[in-house]
């Protein structure tokens, strides 16, 4: 992701970050804006988005969509396509952890099931959206934001637990199926790192 300061704006990398408008990813899109590169910012909040768009500054893009649904997904990144021409790098950050500090046998279905459509669903309908693009340049960079949970399963936290494992297999899955084409795919297992997300959850 790194780029020469006396390079061209048409020869700037362009990664796409969802979730980019607050906590992990708006601090990636910040750093990667300070480099000198360009940032596409996928959030659901428009306000929020907004916001962050207004404080990066130069080299950021703001795309407003739920990456709950394929369509949306799709325009976004045909959107960033067409204002850049290239799509590098890809960054799956959104996610939601549910609700926490509950039993199994407590958690309600549809509470499982927003956290998976967001963490897992919304990966791969990412995922489907650029890697044609990538494929096609023979070159792209994959990173899916996993967790510690994926890997452990933390107590309490059944559904963010699940959903970061399913994203740790489909990972591997993807890394195996495209190697030789130029697209790397890779995830990150973070511990508790102190964002809005992790606000969100009770002391405990």
């Amino acid at each position: 992701m790194n780029v020469k300061r006396n390079q061209s704006q048409q020869d700037m990398p362009v990664t796409i970050i969802t979730g980019g408008a607050t906590g992990l990813g708006f601090a990636l899109a910040r750093h990667l804006i300070g480099k000198g590169e360009r940032a596409a910012i996928l959030d659901l909040d428009p306000e929020t988005l907004s916001v962050a768009v207004a404080s990066l500054g130069p080299g950021v893009h703001g795309e407003q969509t739920d990456v709950t649904q394929a369509e949306p997904v799709q325009s976004a990144v045909s959107s960033v396509f067409g204002l850049w021409g290239r799509i590098d790098n890809l960054v799956n950050c959104a996610g939601i952890t549910g609700k926490t500090n509950c039993q199994s046998h407590k958690v309600k279905m549809s509470s499982f099931q927003n956290v998976f459509e967001i963490n897992v669903y919304g990966s791969m309908h990412l995922f489907q959206a650029v890697i044609p693009v990538m494929l096609k340049a023979g070159y792209g960079r994959i990173l899916n934001i996993a967790s510690i949970a994926g890997k452990e399963g933390n107590a309490g936290m059944v559904a963010y637990s699940a959903s970061k494992a399913a994203v740790i297999g489909m990972t591997k899955s993807q890394g195996k199926e495209y190697a030789g084409t130029g697209v790397t795919v890779n995830a990150l297992a973070p511990a508790v790192i102190f964002t809005d997300m992790h606000k969100t959850m009770p002391e405990e």
